[in-house]
């Protein structure tokens, strides 16, 4: 099985790969079946698991690879081609977080942010994990379709490495969004159905980050340096700070280095 998987296009490898991460997502989301309420400090620890693991994603499957391939490539310096793609990756997350209107579950109140809206919280519970779900779907995508395109410093091993980090990760985020729905008064069908929906958008930005690679070859630097960017973005303005509220700042921490030391195991002994 995993031999065929091997043999597969980047494209089709790629979907089957965010469809994982997108199944880990419902899977956290249908812990609604079973509880109402979730420990803050299991939420903390697993909320800084997922940073852990995005730091670590973000240096040895992205912009390690992508300064490799920088200096394979020739033209602009290593460092400036990572520095440009890390860039844009952190500012389109920044306008994509300023427009989109999406309300995180930790928030006191109804503070939505983005521009003015009447969706229901709903959505915005919704939208605000979707946000996270873009740049790692995006990961996955750019991750294959560089290993599609032979280039020695990035491998399918790797990419499949990547995929299994954003997938355990993904677990807590689906839970994020299903279990306070849930204490809102949702139904627990309801509440696990938005909570998979938020992992839906993975699939759509790995095809996209896939496809763009293979056309366009000399931009893959640049594409890895770009989910890098827009990955860090995530973790330092949602997910450290959800996981910091309310004085978890230990529990969070420990979570988080346990997230980066099994990323980086795995990038390391796959990649």
């Amino acid at each position: 099985m995993i031999e065929e998987f091997m043999n597969l296009s980047p494209i089709m490898q790629t979907f089957i790969a965010t469809l994982f991460t997108w199944f880990m997502t419902a899977l956290g989301a249908a812990l609604v079946f079973f509880f109402k309420k979730i420990d803050k400090k299991v939420m903390d620890t697993m909320l800084g698991l997922a940073a852990g693991i995005m730091i670590a994603a973000s240096f040895w499957s992205l912009l390690a690879p992508a300064i490799e391939m920088a200096e394979d490539m020739g033209g602009l310096p290593a460092w400036l081609v990572a520095l440009i793609g890390f860039s844009a990756g952190g500012i389109f997350l920044w306008v994509v977080d300023k427009t989109l209107p999406h309300m995180h579950a930790s928030l006191q109140g109804n503070h939505v942010e983005g521009i003015k809206t009447n969706w229901q919280r709903s959505v915005l519970l919704v939208l605000a994990i979707t946000l996270h779900n873009i740049p790692e779907g995006l990961a996955v995508g750019v991750a294959f379709g560089a290993a599609g395109a032979g280039l020695p410093s990035a491998t399918v091993a790797g990419a499949i490495a990547l995929a299994i980090g954003i997938g355990i990760q993904n677990f807590p985020e689906g839970t994020a969004v299903s279990v306070p729905l849930r204490r809102e008064g949702f139904s627990r069908t309801k509440s696990f159905w938005y909570g998979q929906m938020s992992g839906i958008v993975e699939p759509v930005a790995g095809m996209i980050g896939a496809f763009a690679v293979i056309l366009m070859r000399p931009l893959l630097p640049y594409a890895l340096a770009f989910a890098a960017g827009a990955m860090i973005y995530v973790v330092v303005e949602e997910l450290i700070p959800e996981a910091h509220m309310d004085g978890g700042s230990d529990i969070a921490t420990v979570g988080a280095m346990a997230g980066f030391a099994i990323m980086m195991t795995l990038d390391v002994a796959l990649g």
